[in-house]
């Protein structure tokens, strides 16, 4: 399996607990109801968490300040991924959601990469 990760920051005139809202509560169904479409096998949301220890593992590292929320999304393959995503319904849901995501992720500053888990 592979697994496609988008970092997320939110747009600056969203506060966290509003992007995290919207996330999970707008943009994350809509999602699960056309999964099957992309042919995701899992999604899963990770939001960032407000505390101290964020500021500690950042300035301890000398990072970037954290994202706002991770998201996952696994499929069985990259042909199945791409399959998914170049299928007409696929290209007009990746559309979709790429606009939907306008109305809460800062594009510019967030991340999105595929990967292979090893598990240790």
């Amino acid at each position: 399996m592979i697994k496609f990760v988008m970092c997320l920051t939110r747009r600056s005139d969203l506060t966290r607990a509003q992007f995290q809202d919207y996330w999970r509560d707008q943009h994350g169904p809509y999602f699960m109801k056309n999964a099957d479409i992309m042919r995701a096998k899992k999604y899963v949301q990770s939001f960032t968490v407000d505390t101290p220890l964020n500021d500690g593992l950042r300035e301890s590292r000398g990072m970037l300040p954290e994202y706002d929320g991770v998201a996952e999304v696994w499929f069985e393959s990259e042909e199945d991924l791409m399959a998914g995503m170049s299928s007409p319904e696929g290209q007009e849901l990746g559309a979709a959601l790429l606009k939907d995501e306008g109305n809460f992720v800062d594009h510019a500053k967030s991340s999105a990469f595929i990967v292979r888990e090893e598990e240790l």
